[in-house]
């Protein structure tokens, strides 16, 4: 009897520790070409604690992802796209938000604040680095959460998780996240209605 413990002790053991690896060696990558730098999630959160006077973190999608998937804690919402409420080939449109830069403009300072964009996987937030530089947020001020929120697809066809959003991500890396919708940290627009 106490050998069979001892091997279902280590056996769970085992896998907890491969499990670990396996998720402590999730390759990061940049999902599109943008200006600005990229953060990996903890690297954002350690980044937001250190100067939280003057580092933002932009929550980039769409104000239904922002309330029914969560959110960063403390995380403002500006969409950089909106949904059209259109059915295409196979999913919803989305068009541009024509004012992003205005509503970055409008809520921080480009001489003063650090911008760090997330979106659901890390496509939309590198292009949101392109469009607060344009605004006149310099470069060195402006990063990408690589990994997203929710992470990027498990993409091997005999994982039980094919097509799972498991990669590394501020919500699978275990940072803090909400449901709670703060009028602070809303679309600002939103309130005016």
């Amino acid at each position: 009897m106490k050998h069979i413990g001892k091997t279902l002790l280590l056996s769970l053991a085992l896998v907890f520790v491969c499990s670990a690896l396996a998720f402590a060696g999730y390759a990061y990558k940049v999902n599109k070409p943008h200006i600005g730098g990229d953060l990996t999630p903890i690297q954002a959160h350690e980044m937001l604690m250190k100067d939280p006077q003057h580092t933002f973190l932009i929550d980039c999608r769409t104000r239904p992802e922002y309330q029914m998937i969560g959110h960063p804690e403390g995380a403002y919402n500006i969409p950089l796209k909106f949904w059209t409420g259109k059915m295409g080939d196979k999913k919803y449109g989305k068009a541009m938000n024509p004012n992003f830069g205005k509503d970055l403009l409008a809520r921080f300072n480009p001489k003063t604040d650090t911008l760090i964009f997330i979106c659901r996987s890390g496509s939309r937030s590198c292009m949101a680095c392109n469009e607060a530089i344009k605004a006149g947020f310099a470069e060195d001020k402006v990063f990408n959460v690589m990994g997203g929120f929710e992470g990027g697809k498990m993409k091997y066809k005999h994982s039980a998780y094919c097509g799972k959003r498991t990669g590394g991500s501020w919500r699978n890396e275990g940072l803090p996240w909400t449901y709670h919708m703060d009028k602070k940290l809303v679309y600002q627009p939103d309130l005016a209605n």
